[in-house]
């Protein structure tokens, strides 16, 4: 609203012309010294990531995001459209985007010349301004730059001439950011096909040489085994490409926790029960990812994306919601227990090096799930204060149950015949903030601290008719 809508208007609102890296660079400006943020939901990039993108953005760079699958490459690639201008103005009608007060290409001026002060002005979003392409090999030069429309050349039109083209993604992406995802995956020709767009800005269609004076921002994705390994992108042009932007995972299994939870489905639908996780429980699943991450047995070129332990935080809490379901519980608090259905989340989530059977995938995530609970056992409660617990286990006479039907009150009865465990579970309770006289998240704890005791080889955990117990 209140707009202009011809180029007259336009001239006298006082616009100026920006290209879209000068556009970018300024708008970043603006936001760093007013100290905005920038980069919105990037977690434990502050200090490594983020300054590369920044110096990229003020040096005026095309960019390369290198990094494993999983390290929020598109996520970063989506974000860029937040430091263009909200609204800008282009020529109306013409077949590519291009600023009334600075046209580029063929077809926009000519429509200028026409129309003078009367051309009629389109406003388009920053949205709009953004256009993204997945790299696969049967991606062809028309897809992204053109080809010659027989149609138009059947009007009487010059095959060299810019107007006998339909233009592909690159031209469309005119005044704004145009993304390739995966570049290796491009056929080598298509990459030399991108050299003169990144750097010269003239390209040739059927043999014919089209000048394109471009103004855009082109951002690529890589991940570094294609990269470096394999060599798949063509060395001119990574030559052409500006800044190269090295991604990594999680330092932390903290900063790795908040981007669980920010990007995980945890809660349900108001009116249902609600969820509550218990600290360790989140722990282990995001040391089970860390582990992985460090195991020889899995193919680290490849890597383990944070979508790991997404999924595998959404499956434990949906295992805990279909026992609330089946119990009549009023919250959903997931336990140990829960955690047998993480490989579930996991499988096609990490490549092994060598798999001997169907079932191996499962295997090690289950012992990395068995790794895990003992790192962060350690953090919780010493093995030597609950020896008089595991001595009661002695003779077989005592066992707890513990599974997706034991219903919270059972856990938290069967563990008060046994002195010392509940003190102890209540204790590692209250270490992980959960709310006092709950008995979901006594339950919870409880089978924390048998299953520290089952992997420090103090407990034996069986199964009988599709029920577990732990015992000595």
């Amino acid at each position: 609203m209140g707009r202009p809508e011809t180029l007259g208007a336009l001239k006298q609102s006082g616009y100026r012309y920006r290209g879209v890296k000068a556009e970018l660079r300024e708008n970043l400006i603006v936001r760093l010294k007013s100290d905005q943020p920038i980069f919105a939901g990037l977690v434990g990039y502050d200090t490594t990531v983020v300054p590369q993108l920044l110096n990229g953005i003020l040096a005026q760079h095309d960019l390369l995001l290198l990094g494993l699958r999983g390290q929020a490459k598109t996520r970063i690639l989506r974000s860029l459209p937040e430091l263009l201008d909200e609204w800008i103005p282009v020529v109306g009608g013409a077949p590519v985007r291009d600023d009334p007060l600075n046209p580029l290409m063929t077809a926009a001026r000519r429509i200028l010349a026409e129309h003078g002060d009367d051309t009629p002005i389109e406003w388009i979003h920053r949205e709009q301004r953004y256009h993204e392409k997945l790299a696969t090999p049967d991606v062809t030069i028309a897809d992204l730059i053109g080809e010659v429309d027989l149609v138009k050349h059947a009007e009487g039109r010059h095959l060299a001439d810019e107007s006998t083209m339909h233009f592909g993604l690159i031209p469309r992406s005119n005044r704004g950011i145009f993304a390739i995802n995966e570049l290796p995956d491009l056929a080598p020709r298509i990459q030399v096909g991108l050299f003169n767009v990144l750097e010269e800005r003239d390209v040739q269609i059927r043999g014919y040489p089209i000048r394109l004076n471009l103004d855009l921002l082109i951002v690529f994705t890589a991940n570094p085994e294609d990269y470096t390994n394999r060599g798949r992108i063509v060395t001119p042009l990574k030559d052409r490409i500006g800044t190269v932007v090295r991604t990594h995972y999680p330092f932390s299994n903290l900063e790795a926790m908040r981007i669980t939870r920010e990007n995980a489905w945890l809660d349900r639908p108001e009116g249902g029960p609600r969820v509550e996780i218990p600290l360790f429980i989140h722990e282990i699943v995001e040391e089970m990812v860390r582990l992985a991450r460090n195991s020889p047995h899995i193919n680290q070129q490849s890597g383990v994306s944070v979508r790991t332990s997404i999924a595998a935080m959404e499956v434990v809490v949906a295992n805990a919601e279909r026992r609330v379901i089946a119990l009549h519980e009023p919250v959903i608090v997931p336990r140990v227990s829960d955690l047998d259905n993480v490989p579930a989340a996991c499988r096609g989530k990490i490549e092994l090096m060598l798999a001997d059977d169907e079932t191996a995938e499962d295997k090690l995530v289950g012992a990395l799930l068995g790794e895990a609970i003992k790192n962060v056992s350690e953090q919780y409660f010493d093995l030597h204060d609950l020896e008089g617990v595991v001595a009661q286990f002695a003779g077989g006479k005592i066992n707890i149950e513990v599974g997706d039907d034991v219903p919270a009150e059972r856990v938290v009865e069967s563990a008060g015949r046994l002195k010392g465990l509940l003190p102890a579970a209540e204790a590692i309770a209250r270490r992980a903030e959960c709310p006092r006289d709950s008995v979901f998240h006594l339950a919870s704890a409880i089978e924390f601290v048998l299953e520290g005791l089952h992997v420090n080889d103090r407990l034996t955990k069986f199964s009988l008719r599709e029920r577990t117990f732990y015992k000595q």
